[in-house]
């Protein structure tokens, strides 16, 4: 299993931009004295977004990903998203929904054996990034089949304070009835006529956002959407991410 820190000029972000990736180019048999994959072999991916304060080495520092990846022969591309929630914001340079909805995936598979298949390319996170998954998994539908949004923090539109209005947006009602509120995302790509992807869903019993993930939850359930939800007995802690990453890598369509 290859971990692989990679820095690319991006244009979405007017910057360089960090991330790991898991790539099980080297998966050896010793009896046979080979690798396991062929030159030819295009991994089914997985891009993996940390949650508020963190960067893109949480997800192997803080849980077993690496070895679950391998054992699944599962690529895994783990970026940095800030604390920007993953959306484009009102400041230039700032389009993170267009970093990991589109220009990541482009470019990750230009530098990896990854494939280029919607059935094969999957999105998930955890507390920020669990939004940034559920949005962008809905908004990017075309390209991702399944998403995973872990704690995922969907409450974020409930704040209308005016510390909110002059963070990410200019004004947050507004914000909220556009397509970066994944409420409103939903209904505009049922609207257009869009697959919506297969959609994992889980919270600790302990977490605060516990009601906010079965709110929406219930909704998607309303739309007509198949949810697989989870629960387990632990707050909002990388205990229950290292539990839950385990469980979405057995739900996804994998070897």
């Amino acid at each position: 299993m290859a971990l692989i820190q990679v820095n690319y000029l991006s244009k979405a972000l007017f910057r360089e931009v960090p991330l790991n990736v898991i790539l099980p180019v080297d998966r050896f048999d010793a009896g046979a004295n080979t690798y396991l994959n062929g030159n030819e072999h295009k991994y089914k991916t997985l891009y993996l977004l940390h949650g508020l304060l963190g960067n893109y080495t949480d997800w192997v520092s803080q849980t077993r990903i690496q070895r679950w990846a391998e054992e699944k022969n599962l690529a895994v591309v783990m970026p940095s998203g800030d604390n920007a929630f993953y959306l484009n914001s009102r400041t230039p340079w700032n389009d993170y929904g267009r970093f990991i909805g589109e220009e990541l995936v482009e470019v990750t598979r230009r530098m990896f054996p990854l494939s280029d298949k919607r059935e094969d390319t999957f999105i998930a996170g955890l507390s920020m990034g669990g939004f940034g998954a559920l949005r962008n998994g809905i908004v990017y539908s075309d390209t991702f089949s399944y998403v995973a949004g872990l704690s995922a923090a969907v409450h974020i539109f409930e704040n209308t304070s005016e510390e909110a209005n002059n963070g990410l947006f200019d004004n947050i009602e507004k914000a909220s009835k556009t397509n970066r509120n994944p409420y409103v995302a939903v209904d505009e790509m049922l609207s257009d006529g869009h697959k919506i992807p297969e959609l994992y869903m889980a919270c600790g019993t302990k977490d605060d956002l516990m009601l906010a993930n079965i709110a929406f939850r219930d909704f998607l359930r309303t739309k007509g959407l198949k949810v697989t939800w989870d629960e387990e007995d632990y707050g909002h802690d990388w205990d229950f991410w290292d539990s839950q990453i385990k469980k979405v890598l057995d739900w996804l369509p994998l070897e």
